[in-house]
């Protein structure tokens, strides 16, 4: 058998980051604080209190948006600018598995918010769309989901499928190959307004001009009225879901930085 230790380490990389992320990070620091009760006393306490504090604080509106407000972008995308680009690139986040209603695998709900307005840019701007998302443990890749997708259920085609890669690095590197080959230097690129600091700075090191298109801002939008804060005060299960992306994309852009 083949051993490939790209997919090792993508793995290694899956494991370390379920323990540093919540919901398992706040669970993991109470219980190693509880179990270390009986010999040290305070640095038990000290851990215990610290997973209780770390799982309030990621899941309260006000600490998760001041997480937020540096990764989302301040504005939608520009329309005069956005004319300008060659291609239109919409990025993969995710698949659902075994969807009965759909006869299989199909994209999630990551996923359709960006083909849904990545589609609607393709009509807008009349440019050429390519999908990114490879398939780690062997399946259909996500590219071709979402090109599945947008076809039957936007009635958008799709020019080219990166079907490759395993991570946003990854986007940005194996789709260059195909653009670069088809002489697109200028892009719309389509994801997560949470998730664009980092795919955009992955894009621009492969030497592309990239227009943002964010979508789907999980703290204060441009939208939203100065001082009003994205959800209601007390936490809530749509500030911890916020809290564990924004966590993610956080160590997301330190791993880059280290080894850039």
């Amino acid at each position: 058998m083949h051993f490939d230790l790209a997919l090792v380490l993508f793995w290694l990389k899956k494991l370390v980051a379920a323990f540093v992320l919540p919901p398992l990070l706040p669970l993991v620091l109470t219980g190693a604080g509880l179990l270390l009760l009986g010999r040290h006393r305070r640095l038990g306490l000290g851990l215990a209190w610290s997973g209780m504090a770390v799982g309030l604080l990621l899941t309260t509106p006000l600490t998760v948006g001041w997480l937020l407000a540096p990764l989302e972008p301040g504005r939608v995308v520009d329309a005069a600018e956005a004319r300008t680009a060659q291609a239109i690139v919409i990025l993969g986040g995710g698949r659902r598995h075994d969807a009965a209603e759909f006869g299989g695998d199909t994209v999630n709900r990551l996923t359709l918010e960006r083909l849904r307005y990545g589609a609607r840019l393709a009509r807008e701007l009349q440019l050429p769309v390519l999908v990114s998302g490879g398939a780690p443990t062997g399946e259909v890749p996500e590219a071709a989901l979402m090109s599945q997708a947008l076809r039957e259920d936007f009635g958008i085609a799709t020019r080219w499928l990166e079907g490759a890669s395993r991570d946003t690095r990854d986007n940005a590197r194996h789709s260059a190959e195909q653009l670069r080959a088809s002489g697109v230097s200028r892009i719309v690129l389509v994801t997560h307004a949470a998730h664009m600091r980092r795919a955009q700075a992955e894009f621009e090191a492969q030497g592309f001009q990239v227009v943002a298109a964010p979508t789907a801002w999980l703290g204060r939008g441009p939208g939203a009225a100065e001082g009003d804060p994205p959800w209601p005060s007390l936490p809530s299960q749509n500030a911890a879901y916020a809290g564990w992306y924004a966590v993610h994309e956080w160590m997301g852009l330190l791993a880059y930085r280290l080894t850039r």
